[in-house]
């Protein structure tokens, strides 16, 4: 199983980016994927996730401003940034995990695989 995001990049405060996380390897459709970030010297976060029904979750410092969104034809899942800010400075990883529910779908030992993450900075 292979999860490869992209898309992250410097971007001025207020700006957009969209990020990739393709996946092989696996039955896209059974599984719900997820996008975390860690910033220098902070824990792990949840941002978003999206469930193999398409149900979207959000950490509430992103919703309104983010949105995820999934394609299953292409293994493919997106996650739309608006309105950044310098705290959505991370390194944002993608995450793929099966039979989430969603009570603990912001819970990343709830997740079989990850990807090799995608560096997102915002100057203010």
């Amino acid at each position: 199983v292979q999860l490869q995001a992209s898309g992250g990049g410097l971007v001025q405060a207020g700006g957009s980016l969209r990020l990739s996380c393709v996946a092989s390897g696996l039955t896209f459709d059974r599984y719900a994927i997820a996008w975390f970030r860690q910033a220098p010297g902070k824990e792990r976060e949840f941002v978003a996730a999206i469930r193999s029904s398409g149900s979207p979750y959000y950490a509430n410092s992103v919703k309104g401003r983010f949105t995820i969104s999934r394609d299953n034809a292409k293994n493919t899942v997106h996650l739309r940034m608006n309105s950044l800010e310098p705290e959505d400075t991370a390194v944002y990883y993608c995450a793929a995990g099966a039979g989430i529910i969603m009570s603990t779908v912001a819970e990343g030992r709830q997740y079989d695989y990850w990807g090799q993450g995608t560096q997102v900075t915002v100057s203010s």
